[in-house]
C-alpha cells in the first residue's frame, strides 16, 4: 500500500492530475483469487497477510461457491500457503476431511505459474485496478470488490489459447509422451 507524501495537483482542462515521483510506503496485503475462466466469474479476498489460516478459509468458501459439485479441482502455484495440509491446521478433523476430499489440488510446475489462469486474472486486476496508489486495506479491498463485481457483471472472460500441443512442446520434460 502506497500514500502520498504530497497532494497531488488535481487534473484541469487540458491537463492531467499531476503527483509527485515521491511516495510513502505503508505496508503491503494479500489477495487470494480464484477464477473460473470460461464462465467469466472470479472470487477475490483481500487479506492484511498471507497465511495459511487465510487461505484454508478462502478454500472453504470456494467449495462453498461449488456446493453442489461433487469435486473441485483448483490449478494453483506451489507457494508454501498452497499445501492441502493447511486446511488440517484450520479446521476441525471431520471439517478438514470433508473440505480436503472435494478437493483435487493441480501444481503448476516450479516457476510456471504463467501457466496458471488466476495469476493472468491477477495481472489484469493489477493493470485496471491497483495500478495506482492505494493507500489503506480498506481502500482496496472498496477498489478490488468493484473491480470484481464489474468483471463479473461483463462476465469477463480469459481467452486462454495455450493447449496440450503447444505444453508438451515447451514444458517438455515436465509432459513425457507415451512415444519416448
Amino acid at each position: 500500500m502506497i500514500g502520498e507524501t504530497r497532494r497531488p495537483i488535481p487534473a484541469a482542462p487540458g491537463r492531467p492530475t499531476r503527483q509527485d515521483y515521491e511516495y510513502r510506503r505503508l505496508g503491503t496485503c494479500n489477495v487470494f483469487t480464484a477464477t473460473e475462466p470460461l464462465a467469466g466469474w472470479r472470487m477475490t479476498r483481500v487479506t492484511a497477510r498471507r497465511t495459511k489460516t487465510g487461505r484454508a478459509l478462502f478454500l472453504r468458501d470456494i467449495a462453498e461457491r461449488y456446493a453442489d459439485a461433487e469435486r473441485v479441482t483448483p490449478v494453483m502455484d506451489n507457494l508454501n500457503t498452497h499445501r492441502p495440509g493447511a486446511v488440517h491446521e484450520t479446521f476441525a478433523p471431520a471439517e478438514a476431511k470433508a473440505l480436503r476430499d472435494r478437493f483435487e489440488f493441480v501444481y503448476t510446475p516450479r516457476h510456471g505459474s504463467w501457466l496458471n489462469i488466476a495469476e493472468v486474472e491477477l495481472n489484469v486486476m493489477i493493470r485496471q485496478c491497483l495500478n495506482r496508489r492505494l493507500d489503506s486495506i480498506d481502500v482496496l479491498r472498496d477498489e478490488v470488490a468493484a473491480w470484481q463485481a464489474s468483471r463479473d457483471r461483463t462476465r469477463a472472460k480469459v481467452n486462454w489459447r495455450f493447449n496440450t500441443p503447444d505444453a508438451r512442446i515447451k514444458l517438455k520434460r515436465l509432459y513425457p509422451t507415451l512415444d519416448e
